[in-house]
């Protein structure tokens, strides 16, 4: 026999690529089985030709580390089968691996069909010598080198699907398990290798026109370490792009999540708001169709809240709302659905057995409300007032029940409030005016329905005119001319105040901007404005666009604000008020004495005048206690250095009283009724003249 040997270096790289190859095969069976079902095709094909190209490189690569002492070379044809059958068993092996599970079965036939493929692939490699009369094989060694293979793809079949998933430290398993593999690999080629037997005298058919064995190392060792390279990149890559893929995924779906909810709930609360509502009134009432039975919509409204928002600001408010919320959701049925539909508005849904059972839960409700909150240093008390409906027996669908319940809520309120009502036909009358009076209302801001009248306001000392104060009529088209006590309530409650007031100051503006250019230089309009309105981030730029528009200097408009409305917000309220001042607009505190001034925040505020509430004007005949309050006023006013304005003035002997005490300038109805523009000029003439 020939005596062949080995070049060891080259041995050592047949390892290494081995291990290398195994690698990759550990890596490209991870991306096979997280791969999206439409990937996977192209991740085995990919895969199979990467894991192919590796073990037949390593099987390869042995080879030419042996030599013979006669010249060698392989068949070309017979060498790329070889490596064709490489690839098919590795393709074979990562659709394995690929598999949701792998009983012993699969594995074992897996592993027979795998072994019997690097095998075949190996023999025939060896066949490509062409070895002259041939090569005789030891059967021991052979059928050793075939258990060896079997046992080395059973182990590799079970190492790639066990370590297909990121898990912990999958990496440095891989490594481990990838030198376990790449040495069984290497001991069933070089078992192979030592099958064969060469006799004196063999020559090799392939070393005249096969492939030449001094430059194929090379290229085969850079070509394999090149597509083993690129997969195994590609390969993180792609783990890495999947990764960012499931981070951002996660991340919208949270997004979403969080944008779901903050789209079904109120912000201030946390309880579902009237969009999550109506669509639970929309479940039960289908529960309902489905199965029979009632439920129960109570609609709640806090009485006594507008007072503490008005006197502590909206921070203690708000924490109020906050608290009446949790406190109702910790003592109510899981079941149940509490909502905030509005300011201090909540609407309870629960399901019932009958209107008993609704009852226990309204007064439970209101012996929660009733005791005492804690919000900061002050102890608050509210109550509040319950309309309840039932379905199906009082309204058809979620709307009308929302506004049944809504209308039996203002029938507690009117008989009491702290009680509850249940609903009947009777009170849709009161509900349905207020919305007929709404939709009015939006119609007579699209078709010019109001218009401004003028009630005149003379100074207490000589009595010459000073200027007008603007108010607002509604020229209803069926109920004529009302006035503002007939629908700014519910202006204000709408939020259409905002665009009403918008109109007022724009009317007020040019109609003194024509009694300015007229030759009326020293009086000047005064223009109610709402909390609202004056909270709009434009506001002061609408009030100088409209002095601008008309010619108008601000020194002839006077803005006028409840004193509930400056204290509301105290420092939100000066910001406002300095922006007025520094364009010269002077600013007057209405209705002074009814509310709850701070001295210390009113001698801050930016405002020229105070004008003494009309209730205590009204009272002057019936004692001494208003005519010392007016009195106070008077003098805070004059130390402050303020105009005192007294609205209300109605007989003789409040005039005298009101001049007495030095007040600045005099407003009612003995001086002047309010008049519309066209009437105002000639009216006072008349007046004139007559006295």
């Amino acid at each position: 026999m020939l005596t062949g040997s080995y070049d060891l270096f080259m041995v050592f790289i047949s390892f290494c690529v081995a291990v290398l190859a195994s690698y990759t095969a550990l890596d490209l069976s991870g991306r096979v089985a997280t791969s999206k079902k439409n990937a996977v095709p192209f991740w085995i094909c990919g895969g199979a030709l990467a894991m192919g190209i590796g073990i037949w490189s390593m099987h390869f690569v042995g080879m030419l580390a042996f030599s013979l002492p006669i010249p060698m070379g392989y068949d070309l044809t017979i060498t790329l089968l070889s490596l064709a059958l490489a690839i098919i068993a590795s393709g074979f092996a990562l659709w394995m691996v690929a598999q949701p599970e792998m009983p012993w079965t699969h594995l074992l036939i897996g592993a027979v069909a795998l072994g019997a493929g690097i095998a075949a692939m190996h023999y025939l490699g060896m066949y490509a010598l062409l070895m002259q009369p041939g090569i005789v094989y030891d059967p021991l060694l052979v059928g050793l080198s075939l258990v060896i293979a079997v046992i080395a793809s059973a182990s590799a079949l079970l190492i790639a699907f066990r370590l297909r998933r990121n898990t912990a430290y999958v990496k440095a398993w891989r490594m481990g398990a990838s030198l376990v593999m790449g040495g069984a690999i290497i001991g069933m080629h070089y078992t192979g290798m030592a099958a064969a037997g060469f006799p004196e005298g063999s020559f090799c058919a392939a070393a005249i026109d096969g492939l030449d064995n001094n430059w194929l190392a090379s290229l085969v060792i850079v070509v394999t370490l090149a597509v083993l390279g690129i997969a195994l990149l590609t390969s993180v890559l792609d783990a890495k792009m999947e990764l960012r893929t499931d981070a951002l995924s996660s991340s919208l779906a949270e997004a979403n999540k969080e944008l779901t909810h903050l789209a079904l709930h109120d912000n201030l609360t946390k309880l579902p708001n009237r969009l999550l509502l109506e669509d639970r009134i929309e479940q039960s009432m289908q529960k309902v169709k489905r199965n029979g039975g009632i439920f129960t919509l109570m609609f709640l409204d806090l009485d006594g809240f507008k007072p503490i928002n008005d006197a502590f600001g909206h921070h203690v408010g708000d924490k109020l709302l906050e608290q009446v919320g949790q406190r109702l959701t910790q003592r109510l049925r899981a079941t149940d659905t509490l909502a905030r539909v509005g300011g201090d508005e909540f609407v309870l849904l629960a399901e019932v057995d009958n209107a008993t059972d609704a009852s226990n839960i309204a007064k439970q409700i209101i012996d929660l409300v009733n005791q005492p909150f804690q919000v900061g240093e002050q102890e608050l008390r509210v109550s509040t007032s319950l309309g309840i409906v039932m379905y199906p027996a009082d309204g058809a669908d979620q709307q009308e029940l929302l506004m049944n319940a809504d209308a039996a809520m203002y029938h507690a309120k009117a008989s009491g409030k702290n009680d509850f009502s249940f609903f009947n036909t009777t009170m849709n009358a009161g509900a349905l005016a207020q919305l007929n009076l709404l939709q009015d209302l939006r119609r007579a801001l699209q078709q010019d329905e109001f218009v401004l009248y003028y009630q005149p306001k003379f100074a207490a000392n000589g009595g010459q005119i000073v200027g007008a104060e603007a108010l607002i009529r509604w020229r209803h088209p069926t109920r004529g001319l009302l006035a503002p006590g007939a629908f700014i309530g519910l202006a204000e409650k709408s939020g259409l105040i905002v665009e009403i007031d918008s109109w007022v100051l724009k009317q007020a503006c040019q109609q003194m901007g024509e009694w300015y250019a007229e030759g009326y230089l020293d009086w000047c309009v005064a223009v109610n404005v709402s909390a609202l309105q004056l909270s709009q981030p434009r506001f002061v730029d609408s009030v100088q666009a409209a002095l601008e528009q008309n010619a108008l200097p601000a020194k002839h408009l006077i803005i006028e604000i409840t004193e509930t409305m400056a204290m509301n917000d105290v420092d939100a309220s000066i910001k406002v008020l300095e922006r007025l001042a520094n364009i010269g607009v002077g600013v007057s505190i209405d209705d002074f004495g009814s509310g709850h001034s701070s001295l210390l925040y009113l001698k801050n505020l930016p405002v020229n005048e105070l004008k003494i509430d009309r209730g205590f004007v009204n009272e002057l005949q019936h004692g001494a206690a208003d005519e010392a309050i007016i009195s106070a006023i008077v003098d805070l006013g004059q130390a402050l250095g303020l105009r005192i304005v007294a609205e209300g003035v109605e007989t003789a002997e409040q005039q005298a009283f009101l001049s007495s005490m030095k007040c600045d300038v005099l407003q009612g109805f003995l001086l002047g009724h309010p008049l519309p523009a066209e009437d105002f000029i000639g009216k006072l003439a008349e007046k004139r003249t007559a006295s």
